[in-house]
């Protein structure tokens, strides 16, 4: 959702689940109504904005920036003071369906009630029951912070007379169950276009640039319609529904961003059923292509960018942009790679990322080199081995796009390593391994035995935890290392960390292989 902080600690409050308040016996039909609620909440990816970082879920208070100023989202818990426990049912469908709130003021379309009016109103009150069943929590709304006139919501009726028209979502007869499902989830709940749809200047979709493409805070929704070069036209129904459930396709991409956000906290506990509904859909979603196929066949492999991938990226991604299937992603061919807009490629270069997927992480190769050559090697690699992107990545782009990428590959003094990707079993069992003791003063030259000691025990500790997970968490544990070691430059700290990835991920896949960790 476009505006929105990164919260990939809320996930765990919503998978903890929330303790039902009830001062009389729960029904087996009000018990039926709240869970479907719960879930109809989690499509809508309802607590990603509506709860702030190390808050109460869905006590709202989250900032969120818009070109127009900041605006809070609101409590969505049920205490009558500061949240919703006095609305009705028609009030509450009416947010909803029309974009009207508890007064009859207007709402301003950061809550995407474009997309949520399609949604019936039997949905609308079970979403209702469900935040209903939440313990209320007394949490005020902060003022809005818009600038004029945008700070005057009765400014709002000419926004809405241009772009909004309230409207239920009606199955097309002519489509199977499986595909109105999924344009029901698509176009309603799952409010895609939010992101994947153009923008105008006023920050209404353009729904003639539908699913076609679109940015949202410095990241590129790529081109989601059926057309085989940049959308999902290419991609089996199957690889769709393990990328939205994952995060990750094997020879297709690895979800970043807000991607990944939504993924985390949404698409992830959603049926099987559903997500493949949601891959009919778009597969049946007439193609639409953002850009024309440019002529790749004289890329000059003498060129800047293909001098600094070839010294920077193809020890991993290889000469001919292929990776190595299971363990590197393949940049021929990728999504992420070729959509419109440069902007992921350009952060993950700069940014690295975390394991994900069954993908070892990937250090932040970018964060050492210039401007100037991050956009040569993003360039190259948007237009080499067959991928016609356009080559419109610009130095003073990757320059915007660097001083907003914070990840956990990317230790700053700013960040201070904040990036926790650790479960609350593993950081216990990095604790009780003495991991940090472990690996403080020790060289990358004599890491792996340091590896080796402390992989048994952190494994042992959450049996359950994937290799990603105690990739990831084992980064989390020396990045403050790294931080701190004034022997490495600080423009090579980035490298260090995402050679200790490497490291760590190979003598993982070691003691997968062999059953014990190998030098």
């Amino acid at each position: 959702m476009p505006f929105r902080s990164s919260l990939a600690n809320i996930s765990a409050a919503l998978t903890a689940g929330v303790m039902l308040l009830s001062s009389h016996p729960v029904s087996a039909a009000e018990d039926s109504l709240t869970e479907r609620g719960k879930y109809l909440a989690t499509a809508g990816d309802c607590v990603a904005c509506h709860t702030t970082p190390g808050g109460k879920p869905f006590a709202g208070g989250l900032g969120m920036e818009t070109p127009f100023g900041t605006i809070y989202t609101p409590n969505l818990t049920p205490d009558k003071a500061t949240g919703i426990g006095d609305w009705s049912d028609d009030e509450f469908y009416r947010a909803l369906h029309e974009g009207i709130g508890h007064k009859g003021e207007y709402l301003y379309p950061v809550f995407p009630f474009p997309w949520y009016t399609k949604v019936t109103k039997d949905d609308a009150l079970a979403i209702k029951a469900y935040l209903f069943s939440l313990p209320p929590e007394n949490a005020p709304r902060k003022p809005l912070k818009f600038m004029f006139p945008f700070n005057i919501r009765t400014a709002l009726l000419t926004w809405r007379t241009a772009f909004f028209k309230p409207s239920t979502f009606k199955p097309d007869p002519a489509k199977s169950d499986e595909v109105n499902r999924g344009a029901y989830l698509v176009e309603g709940l799952g409010h895609c276009g939010e992101c994947h749809n153009h923008n105008n200047l006023l920050g209404a979709s353009d729904w003639s640039g539908k699913l076609k493409g679109g940015q949202i805070e410095g990241w590129y929704a790529p081109n989601i319609t059926s057309d085989g070069k940049e959308g999902v036209g290419s991609w089996r129904q199957d690889e769709i529904v393990q990328y939205l459930k994952t995060g990750a396709a094997p020879g297709r991409g690895i979800a970043v961003g807000p991607m990944k956000e939504t993924i985390h906290d949404s698409l992830q506990y959603l049926t099987t059923a559903d997500l493949g509904a949601i891959a009919a859909y778009l597969k049946s979603f007439s193609k639409s292509e953002t850009y024309k196929p440019l002529d790749t066949a004289q890329v000059d492999t003498a060129s800047a960018g293909a001098g600094a991938y070839l010294s920077n990226c193809s020890s991993c991604h290889g000469i001919d942009g292929r990776g190595v299937k299971g363990q590197i992603p393949a940049l021929a061919g990728n999504g992420l790679v070729t959509a419109a807009g440069p902007e992921n490629v350009i952060r993950v270069v700069v940014g690295g990322l975390p394991a994900s997927g069954g993908y070892a992480p990937m250090p932040a190769a970018g964060a050492a080199l210039s401007d100037e050559t991050v956009a040569a090697i993003v360039n190259y690699a948007r237009t080499a081995w067959g991928n016609a992107a356009p080559a419109n990545a610009e130095a003073g782009q990757v320059g915007t796009l660097r001083a907003k990428t914070s990840t956990l590959m990317l230790p700053s003094l700013a960040s201070g390593c904040s990036k926790p990707e650790a479960t609350t079993s593993l950081a216990a069992g990095i604790n009780q391994a003495g991991v940090r003791e472990a690996l403080t003063g020790v060289k990358l030259t004599d890491m792996l035995q340091r590896i080796d000691d402390v992989l048994p025990k952190v494994k042992s500790s959450d049996p359950t935890a994937t290799n990603d997970a105690i990739v990831n968490a084992m980064i989390e544990a020396y990045c403050p290392i790294v931080l701190a070691d004034n022997t490495v430059p600080p423009t090579e700290k980035s490298a260090v960390l995402g050679s200790f990835g490497g490291l760590v991920y190979g003598q993982l896949n070691n003691i997968e292989a062999n059953g014990s960790p190998k030098n």
